[in-house]
């Protein structure tokens, strides 16, 4: 069965990547529409998720409009990603816009760029963001991953995600290699923060109920001193993006380390911030807000995020804890 999933994904491949972009964005958006209606278990999901967060700004009608037209952009995402990921640079650029704020443009014209860490979410053509480090010179990108359990299909997907020059890393396996590289200067950890991170993570508001959230963007840009910044991938149009980096999250207040979760809660506010912009955006077929079952149920009824005080399992990943970082990792 894996040699045919394997043989029906590179057939499927090879056929995205022949065609035109935005021939590719229109067959995505088709088979999102299709999966609206056959898909009713991620169909619920989202509509759940979108009544939750705006059912006191938007109708029942405007929220089943607005997952249609996710389920919508998701498809053109997918589809676009396997296109995007064969186009070499100068075919991208007409398609892409990359801004960024003027303290990393700073950041990467110095000789060695001091490694940075940017928190990103699955917002638009969220695979663009490995290609981060063709458009801004100085940095090479490195993100992390979890493998998928079909050694024939994991294959297939990271040689088209490598393509774009980006460094991954197997979370539950190459933790030291990542250490490493972070040591190194001029690096740029995409480490995405925006799905729920189990029983490790930190319960903290997102649109106003609280969710389970990685650490992970925190702990590293204080473990190894990284400015930390946000990205963005916005559709702004049939098969074209804007990626954006945001103003620095700060990490250290008075000279002293700011708290996980205060840095964390920062970074759900920017996510909340971009969601808004743009709704249809984001990927609502996930359970962001899932509870969290056996011992440790009794946190879904807390409606506080922990204070620093109680955040220092997380801050002692600053302090060199193995198992704090290592958390992180799989966790995330």
């Amino acid at each position: 069965m894996e040699q045919f999933l394997y043989l029906l994904a590179r057939a499927l491949v090879a056929f995205m990547q022949a065609l035109p972009l935005t021939w590719v964005a229109r067959l995505g958006r088709a088979g999102g529409a299709v999966a609206f209606w056959a898909d009713a278990r991620h169909r619920r999901v989202a509509l759940a998720n979108l009544s939750m967060c705006f059912e006191q700004e938007k109708s029942p009608r405007e929220i089943r409009k607005l997952a249609r037209e996710n389920f919508r952009r998701i498809g053109e995402n997918y589809a676009c990603a396997i296109k995007t990921a064969a186009m070499n640079l100068d075919s991208l650029r007409p398609h892409v816009q990359f801004i960024v704020p003027p303290s990393l443009t700073s950041l990467a014209a110095t000789p060695q760029p001091p490694s940075v860490v940017v928190a990103i979410g699955h917002f638009g053509n969220f695979e663009l963001y490995a290609r981060f480090g063709q458009f801004v010179t100085g940095y090479q990108c490195v993100t992390t991953y979890r493998g998928l359990r079909q050694p024939l299909l994991n294959d297939l997907l990271q040689s088209l995600r490598e393509r774009s020059g980006c460094k991954f890393f197997e979370r539950r396996f190459e933790a030291a290699a990542l250490k490493a590289t972070m040591n190194q200067p001029g690096i740029l950890l995409g480490l995405l923060a925006d799905q729920h991170s189990g029983q490790g993570g930190l319960r903290l508001p997102f649109f106003g109920h609280d969710c389970s959230t990685s650490a992970a963007p925190a702990i590293f840009a204080l473990r190894y001193r990284c400015p930390l910044y946000t990205g963005i991938c916005y559709r702004v149009g049939l098969a074209q993006w804007r990626l954006e980096a945001g103003e620095p999250i700060p990490t250290h207040e008075d000279g002293r380390a700011r708290s996980t979760t205060d840095i964390m809660r920062d970074i759900n506010r920017a996510f909340e911030g971009a969601v808004r912009r743009d709704p249809a955006n984001w990927f609502w077929v996930h359970n962001r807000w899932k509870l969290i079952k056996g011992r440790d149920a009794r946190r879904n009824e807390s409606r506080t995020a922990p204070g620093p005080s109680q955040a220092g399992d997380q801050i002692s990943a600053i302090k060199g804890d193995k198992r704090a970082t290592d958390s992180a990792m799989t966790d995330h």
